[in-house]
């Protein structure tokens, strides 16, 4: 038995549907060799005199290499493939907007043990969110060929739908995939590294995506610094977080628009509640919501 592929020009749509199905889906070769290449010479430096881990589960042979956005320009266009995001859009529709939850390569050395399987969305001091609200859109895309041999991410598939807490390797199956191929999975689904048997690097472009209103793992306003946060675009600089999450959700100052912090000393403006609204994904629209909280007292 093996996981689920399907080829790279599949839409977002049958992606989200395997997913919410599955709790995971690889989509084979969606990036280009080219691309990788970019990325691993960017990378490259900043991967060998990064730390290896300090416990069994980040992995005493593995290495996590993040700041991907200030580091690598090649990077930021694998973050805003059009097909990622139209995928994670669908995935997290039961929130208001979504926004860039952490970036990493993560290298596994040879010798490297098979890591516990787990769940990403543990990372919120374990709160226990409901099994039909989805809080992350996950993807790790093969920076290198991903076997079973060299400790190819090991899923459990369908470990999404159940209130079940432990699973063994045996449960899983190995995420083979070649190079540049991605596989989303959920944050509920359980999944893990696998050992690492050969005498090849197995390497991974960990990134995520949250719903809007949740705290990031990677400080994104910190990691990448305001000068280069100022080159960057405005698309890109929303996915990473200048924009509201939700209604009122992390405004600057004198309530306005997060985005002034980059943009400002051209101009400040307030936060627009309109602009959320057209982005909204919500089953109850915000503009609903604004009326009936307009009988309110503002000063209540």
């Amino acid at each position: 038995m093996s996981l689920i592929h399907l080829p790279s020009d599949a839409k977002p749509e049958d992606i989200a549907k395997t997913m919410k199905e599955n709790g995971y889906c690889i989509v084979d070769e969606l990036a280009p060799s080219s691309l990788m290449d970019r990325i691993t010479a960017e990378m490259s430096p900043y991967v060998e005199n990064s730390m290896y881990g300090l416990d069994n589960f980040l992995g005493l042979q593995t290495k996590r290499t993040g700041a991907l956005i200030a580091r690598s320009p090649a990077a930021r266009e694998l973050i805003m493939l059009p097909t990622v995001l139209g995928t994670a859009g669908l995935v997290l529709a039961n929130a208001s907007t979504f926004r860039l939850h952490l970036t990493q390569i993560i290298s596994v050395y040879p010798g490297s043990p098979a890591q516990k399987l787990h769940q990403d969305e543990v990372a919120w001091d374990f709160f226990p969110f409901p099994l039909d609200y989805e809080i992350q859109c996950n993807l790790l895309w093969a920076l290198t060929d991903y076997t079973e041999e060299m400790g190819a991410t090991r899923v459990v598939p369908g470990s999404h739908l159940s209130t079940r807490k432990k699973y063994s390797i045996e449960d899983s199956l190995p995420a083979v995939m070649k190079r540049g191929s991605a596989l989303f999975y959920t944050g509920k689904v359980f999944h893990g590294a696998g050992e690492n048997k050969s005498d090849k690097l197995r390497q991974a472009i960990n990134i995520t995506y949250a719903v809007g209103w949740v705290r990031q793992e990677e400080n994104q306003y910190l990691t990448t610094p305001i000068e280069i946060a100022r080159t960057l675009p405005d698309d890109l600089l929303k996915v990473m977080g200048y924009q509201l999450g939700c209604f009122s959700m992390g405004y600057i100052r004198d309530g306005e628009d997060p985005m002034t912090a980059i943009r400002e000393p051209e101009k400040r403006v307030p936060y627009n509640v309109a602009i959320l609204e057209e982005t909204t994904k919500k089953r109850t629209s915000l503009a609903g919501f604004m009326r009936d909280i307009e009988m309110i007292d503002p000063g209540e």
